[in-house]
């Protein structure tokens, strides 16, 4: 009978301890990956023990949560590190203890694994075009944080290689609330006939802001959202948004950081996996007056 090989051990333990560092949050990206990387532990047998912070701009926070990690004796970290001041994380690690990002800045110095947000962009915009709207009107998220900005700039990539100029950017919070305020300003502009928003709440906002000035989705307005929540085939209509596979991701993270437990040369590996495109009820071709 073949049996499962025995995972690399630390400080003498016969089962490495993973340790996880996160925003306490319940926004559904930061939250899907956490409970992914918990998901990928449980089907490896290994324990993972999870820490969150409030928010990362407290570095006594921050660094109070690494200390009792480490003292835990967990074997490395995988570090969720959506937002700018998630470095400080990564400067209260000890020297040596293998280190995972997931979500990390693109110049990250350890190992990462993140979602393209720039080719979501290009997806989402891409698409939008590709159903003879003029432009494009993007509703971005918070400017700290790396996915926001990346969404962004491929929603400008896209506009650039159709010669078309980018419109002014619209920005919210990761809120529905947020996207509702925002798409009563959209909805005031008769040119606005295709909307990008940067996550799913956003786009449900944006919705409904249309609807109740009176033009309709798809036929008025087309919209596409991001991240592919539970609920957004289910809505009416149901939302066009671009999926992210945060299991896969979870799974990535794990091994890039077994991978450097006992490895003598550790490497800054990083994986980069695509985003896929929903389509569904949000987005029709663009009426021509």
């Amino acid at each position: 009978m073949r049996t499962r090989p025995a995972p690399p051990t630390s400080r003498g333990s016969a089962t490495p301890v993973i340790g996880v560092v996160a925003q306490n949050t319940t926004l559904y990206g930061p939250a899907s990956m956490v409970q992914a990387i918990g998901d990928a532990g449980l089907d490896a047998d290994l324990p993972v023990t999870v820490g969150h912070v409030c928010g990362y701009d407290s570095t006594a926070a921050t660094r109070r949560l690494v200390v009792r990690l480490t003292g835990q004796g967990v074997a490395g970290l995988i570090v969720v590190a959506p937002v700018d001041a998630a470095a400080a994380v990564l400067d209260a690690v000890p020297t040596g203890m293998p280190v995972v990002t997931v979500d990390g800045p693109p110049s990250c110095p350890t190992p990462n694994v993140s979602i393209d947000q720039h080719a979501g962009g290009l997806l989402a915009t891409r698409h939008l075009l590709a159903n003879g709207h003029r432009t494009v009107w993007h509703v971005a998220g918070p400017e700290q944080w790396h996915g926001s900005r990346a969404r962004e700039a491929g929603w400008r990539a896209a506009l650039a290689e159709a010669g078309v100029p980018a419109p002014p950017t619209v920005r919210a919070e990761w809120s529905a609330a947020s996207g509702y305020r925002c798409g009563r300003l959209l909805a005031e502009n008769p040119s606005c006939t295709a909307v990008f928003a940067a996550n799913d709440d956003i786009a449900l906002g944006v919705m409904r802001a249309m609807t109740e000035r009176g033009r309709r989705i798809p036929e008025d307005v087309s919209v596409v959202g991001f991240d592919d929540v539970p609920e957004a085939g289910y809505i009416n209509p149901a939302l066009t948004t671009v999926r992210q596979e945060f299991a896969d991701v979870g799974r990535e993270a794990l091994r890039l950081l077994l991978s450097q437990l006992g490895a003598a040369n550790r490497e800054a590996e990083s994986v980069r996996l695509e985003p896929v495109l929903m389509t569904r009820g949000t987005v029709s071709a663009a009426l021509r007056v």
